[in-house]
């Protein structure tokens, strides 16, 4: 992807069929083991690309609609101060896209909004490219997230409290870095306390919503927490009178519907115990026999992932996609054949993704199922032994920015970061917190995203100036949180 500049589809093409010749030639492995690991895959791709599908399926609802534009152009009436639109805008509602979007969504509808408001081009692709970077795990329904679930076979409960502290660890530095971006130090020093009391609150909940509510929404509902709080706090920093313009008061509530719709209705599916029972009445499951490579290596038997076929995050994002549909139908908001608009939007968007995606887990799959991934894991534990906690999160940094995904580095690497850290002794909350937090924080420099957000603010032709601008801001934050994993396996072991 480096050296040859091909996209993640073409790559991981390349590296599923890497990893199927290595393990017949080197490592073992028969038809009967690479057909079982296929089969694993396929239920591990599905389980998160469900949820990618429907996430995208939603946004593409709402946008055709005009609900992302309407909200768009209420943010900048709250204020005229440059900075604190750009924290509005770049940073707390490109956390809100991200939330329920995702596909370098964020930046592809925020930066020209930006650029409209006076910033340069560099600066409105910048801004959103460094604000919504800590929501990228626990966005777009979580799908990062539950592909690091699906790979490290690890359960929420023991990863999403580590995860959430490092994310909102990188959610709190977000906000002075965009206010930077936008008007340098003099916009920080003015906007400190602001950003801090939005990052407090977007961290916080966060927090509370991934560790004791739905991890699937935490990000989605950080954001919305981070607009709320956002407001007031707007008219105490404006600098001065904003310019108005006419937003309807109740097209915005109408542009917010769909959104109430999907925290209703995926809190309700969680919560209401008949609701939950009667959704979890079919689910797909799949019984996986012992298998043995040629060279001895043991995968024990065990079931695939689960599938829940009506009650999956994906299904429940689909019921209020349609919900939503028929709301903007109802209320005259959809021009003829918004309907075909929407389902060729959605499928252009994720097929690439998809193809990524599915070739990625497989690859990952079979490394696993024949020792190459314990292998790895050895030569990484030999090589770097207690250096490795500092390392863990560029690993994921890396992964995101050559595959454009947090998914995509979480399914590669997330069950390596646990197998190297089970080797070492290291502590595998922390070790896979780091590498998911960055991933999400390197994901936002791949070159794809990059491209896409040049492009929608005159950039064109300028994506090195880009990146070379955005890579100082990641570099720091992906640095911090690499301090803060070895404070964290540093006081574990302290208190051990």
């Amino acid at each position: 992807m480096i050296a040859r500049r091909w996209g993640a589809a073409r790559a991981g093409a390349a590296g599923y069929l890497c990893a199927l010749a290595l393990s017949i030639i080197a490592f073992g492995a028969g038809p009967r083991l690479l057909a079982y690991a296929h089969a694993k895959a396929l239920l591990l791709a599905l389980d998160v690309l469900l949820i990618i599908w429907a996430a995208f399926l939603f946004y593409r609802v709402c946008d055709e609609a005009g609900a992302i534009r309407i909200i768009a152009q209420a943010l900048p009436n709250l204020t005229a101060d440059r900075g604190m639109q750009a924290i509005l805008i770049g940073w707390v509602f490109a956390s809100f896209l991200q939330g329920i979007g995702g596909f370098g969504v964020p930046v592809a509808v925020t930066a020209p909004i930006l650029a409209g408001l006076g910033l340069t081009p560099l600066a409105a692709v910048l801004i959103p490219s460094i604000g919504h970077g800590w929501s990228v795990n626990f966005g777009s329904l979580g799908s990062s997230f539950q592909a690091l679930l699906n790979a490290t076979g690890m359960t929420a409960a023991q990863l999403a409290p580590s995860a959430a502290v490092f994310l909102g660890f990188a959610c709190l530095v977000s906000g002075p870095m965009v206010a930077h971006a936008a008007g340098g130090w003099p916009a920080v020093r003015r906007l400190l306390l602001p950003a801090l009391l939005i990052g407090f609150v977007m961290a916080g909940t966060q927090y509370l919503v991934a560790v004791y509510g739905s991890w699937n929404i935490a990000a989605f509902s950080a954001s919305i927490a981070g607009l709320f709080v956002s407001i007031p706090l707007a008219y105490l920093f404006r600098d001065k009178k904003p310019q108005q313009t006419s937003i309807n008061r109740n097209m915005l509530l109408l542009a917010f519907s769909g959104y109430v719709l999907v925290i209703v209705i995926i809190l309700a599916a969680q919560y209401v115990s008949p609701l939950k029972s009667f959704l979890g009445q079919i689910t797909i499951q799949i019984s996986f026999p012992e298998t043995i490579t040629d060279l001895g290596f043991v995968t024990p038997a065990g079931y695939g992932r689960k599938i829940n076929l009506f009650g999956h995050t994906g299904a429940l994002l689909f019921y209020a996609a349609l919900l939503t549909y028929f709301i903007f139908h109802l209320t005259h908001k959809y021009k003829s054949g918004a309907p075909s608009r929407i389902m060729v939007g959605t499928l252009q968007r994720v097929m690439s993704s998809s193809v990524s995606i599915l070739s990625m887990v497989t690859m990952a799959v079979i490394m696993e199922q024949v020792g190459m991934t314990e292998t790895l894991a050895r030569g990484m534990a030999d090589a770097m032994g207690s250096l490795f906690p500092m390392i863990s999160p560029w690993i994921g940094a890396l992964g995101a920015f050559m595959t454009g995904s947090n998914t995509n580095s979480n399914v590669v690497f997330g069950a390596l970061q646990k197998q190297t850290a089970e080797l070492l002794g290291f502590s595998l909350a922390i070790i896979l917190a780091a590498q998911t937090t960055g991933g999400s924080l390197g994901s936002v420099a791949a070159p794809t995203k990059v491209v896409v957000g040049a492009s929608t603010a005159g950039m064109d032709g300028h994506e090195g100036e880009v990146l070379r601008a955005l890579f100082g801001y990641v570099t720091f934050l992906i640095a911090l949180i690499s301090l803060l994993t070895v404070f964290g396996i540093l006081y574990l072991q302290y208190r051990g």
